[in-house]
């Protein structure tokens, strides 16, 4: 999961906002002005009858900053992206 969704930067940082356009979801906002400091992108490659599936996440960041819920916040009622 990405560490992201519980970070005080998530609504600001272009690391989040590139991961939600590979997700094809909707940004939190249109203009990121974070840089997060060495995040950490894993990227799971699954394929099923020969569709491939990728699941980015970032794993580590040395900017996180711990604000447990904020994601949901933002977009309550929506479901936390996993």
């Amino acid at each position: 999961m990405c560490i992201c969704i519980n970070c005080t930067y998530v609504d600001r940082c272009i690391t989040y906002h590139a991961i939600e356009a590979q997700h094809l979801q909707p940004h939190l906002t249109d203009s990121p002005d974070f840089e997060a400091n060495s995040p950490t992108v894993n990227v799971n490659i699954k394929t099923t009858s020969g569709d491939i599936q990728m699941e980015w996440d970032v794993v580590g960041c040395e900017s996180f900053s711990a604000e447990m819920g904020k994601w949901i916040k933002l977009r309550p009622g929506d479901l936390v992206p996993t």
